[in-house]
C-alpha cells in the first residue's frame, strides 16, 4: 500500500513520458513510461534491466556506468547522468557501450590508455551499417 501511495505521488510531480532507447546491435527499441524529472543515469537502469528481462541480444550486463545515453536529435554529444530525461524534450534516445581503453605498459610504466580501435561512437556504426546495405544491393 506505501510503495502504491508514493507512487502516486511520484506522478503527481512532473508529467510522463513514453520514450525508446535503441540498444545499438539489437532488434528494435525498448519502450517504456518515465516522470519526466527522472535522471538519465536512472533511465538508463531501468533500460538495462527491462532489456535483461526481456532476453534481448546482445548481453550487455547491468553496470549502469558503462553506458552512455545520446539523444540523436540534440546533437553527438552523450546525455550527462546527472541531467533530468525530460530536459531536451526528446523521446528518441540510443544507448550504446562506452568505449573501453586498454593500458599498454612500457619498460614496466603505465602509460596512458588508448581506446581500441572499433569502440567508435553510435554515428560510425550507423553509417558502417548503411554502407554494407547500400553495397549489397
Amino acid at each position: 500500500m506505501l510503495l502504491y501511495k508514493q507512487k502516486k505521488n511520484q506522478s503527481a510531480k512532473g508529467n510522463r513520458l513514453l520514450i525508446s532507447i535503441t540498444v545499438l546491435g539489437s532488434a528494435g527499441p525498448i519502450r517504456f513510461v518515465v516522470n519526466e524529472e527522472e535522471l538519465v543515469a536512472a533511465v538508463i537502469d531501468t533500460a538495462l534491466k527491462s532489456y535483461a528481462r526481456e532476453g534481448r541480444l546482445p548481453v550487455l550486463g547491468s553496470d549502469l556506468n558503462d553506458f552512455l545515453l545520446y539523444c540523436p536529435s540534440a546533437g553527438s554529444d552523450a546525455l550527462s547522468p546527472w541531467e533530468t530525461i525530460g530536459s531536451l524534450g526528446a523521446r528518441n534516445f540510443m544507448l550504446c557501450k562506452k568505449p573501453k581503453t586498454e593500458k599498454i605498459e612500457d619498460d614496466g610504466r603505465p602509460t596512458e590508455a588508448i581506446p581500441r580501435k572499433g569502440s567508435g561512437n553510435w554515428k560510425a556504426w550507423i553509417n558502417k551499417s548503411l554502407n554494407l546495405k547500400i553495397s549489397s544491393h
